[in-house]
């Protein structure tokens, strides 16, 4: 391997787990040019964040990420904190010079998405986004197939990502109810991710229809006293046209109860059509026209062949894979960009233009009318 990549993460719940799980294994299973090296783990909670880097082999750890930001020995930050700090965070890091890893959804705003873009362009540093499912095999193979043109002109895009997490109306109030750290609920955490399947599979939106809805509108604090209120939705849904002519449907909810982490696709062709499962990770379901009329009907693909994308990395066919391994593929991805200097996707653009929709349907909710998306 080439010089280490010096790695800080600043965020060590949820996502930096999964994070760190992938810059763990990724020297395993992947021939990098360059080993990436757990440097520094930053976090606001002393206590949590010791245990953190212990346990994932953080080698240094800080409390401010402005610290971290300024050190001379980190060459990449990753952002895994709440969204209201994902701007500060990448504009201060691309001035010093950092590359950059940030989770979805990138910003507040579309106005604060440009900025961070445009920051990362002008530093000259490699900037990616955390859309992990572009890197599920079965997604994977999925966008080859269309290319391919196995499935024809795409008419449809129906999508809906559901989880019942907050169904139960004593669950208490956490970082995501609320709209200064947040910005949205359901649709930045959840949408976001689907929007992203869209422009990557079928192409940029033209314009979106949507309505929003906070169900459970108070919520207890997680202190135990009094309660508060919810200021993100709960679920929103939208409509939209593609530029290629296509139609698309959306749906992201917290309140789909008996779902835990169901995101489903369906595309429709003229040819054919593919639909795909999250929680049947390693399965894409495809139609196609071509097969005789009277043995026509979805088939099931295992995608665990060692023909298909990232499989050959792993286990031999049948040996299916799970969630934490679209992470240990993108962070191979990024590794080779970063210690190369070439920039890699999904980037800050990708990003802006996912925020561009999500912040054109919130518009939309609010006014009832379609709203245009323009290019950045």
């Amino acid at each position: 391997m080439d010089t280490p990549l010096h790695i800080a993460i600043v965020g060590t719940r949820f996502m930096g787990r999964a994070h760190s799980n992938a810059y763990c294994q990724v020297g395993r299973y992947f021939d990098l040019p360059a080993e990436p090296i757990r440097h520094v783990a930053c976090g606001r909670d002393a206590e949590h964040l010791a245990a953190f880097a212990q346990r994932f082999g953080w080698e240094h750890t800080e409390t401010d990420w402005r610290t971290v930001v300024d050190r001379d020995d980190v060459d990449l930050i990753d952002i895994s904190t709440p969204n209201a700090t994902h701007a500060p965070i990448a504009l201060e890091a691309a001035r010093a010079g950092k590359h950059l890893l940030c989770e979805k959804p990138m910003a507040m705003n579309a106005d604060e998405a440009r900025r961070m873009y445009e920051a990362a362009e002008e530093a000259g540093v490699v900037h990616m986004m955390i859309f992990n499912y572009r890197f599920v095999p079965a997604l994977a193979l999925a966008r080859r197939m269309i290319e391919a043109g196995k499935i024809g002109r795409v008419f449809h895009f129906n999508a809906v990502y559901y989880q019942d997490w907050l169904v139960d109306p004593s669950f208490p109030i956490v970082w995501r109810h609320d709209a200064d750290a947040a910005g949205t609920g359901a649709h930045g955490d959840m949408n976001a991710h689907i929007v992203d399947l869209a422009r990557h599979l079928v192409g940029e939106f033209e314009a979106v229809n949507g309505v929003q809805e906070t169900f459970i509108k108070e919520r207890p604090l997680a202190s135990g006293s009094g309660t508060g209120t919810v200021s993100t939705d709960d679920a929103t849904s939208f409509l939209a046209r593609f530029r290629n002519g296509a139609h698309g449907s959306f749906i992201a909810t917290r309140l789909a109860t008996g779902r835990k982490n169901y995101l489903r696709l369906e595309i429709f062709g003229s040819e054919g059509a593919l639909v795909f499962n999250l929680e049947r990770l390693n399965e894409l379901a495809y139609f196609s026209r071509s097969d005789e009329a009277g043995a026509q009907g979805f088939r099931t693909i295992l995608v665990t062949e060692s023909a298909h994308p990232y499989i050959d990395r792993w286990w031999p066919p049948g040996h299916i894979i799970g969630w934490e391994h679209t992470f240990i593929h993108q962070i191979s991805r990024l590794v080779e960009g970063a210690s190369q200097g070439k920039q890699v996707v999904p980037d800050f653009y990708d990003g802006l233009r996912c925020q561009q929709v999500l912040d054109a349907v919130v518009e939309s909710a609010d006014t009832g009318e379609w709203i245009s998306i323009a290019d950045p």
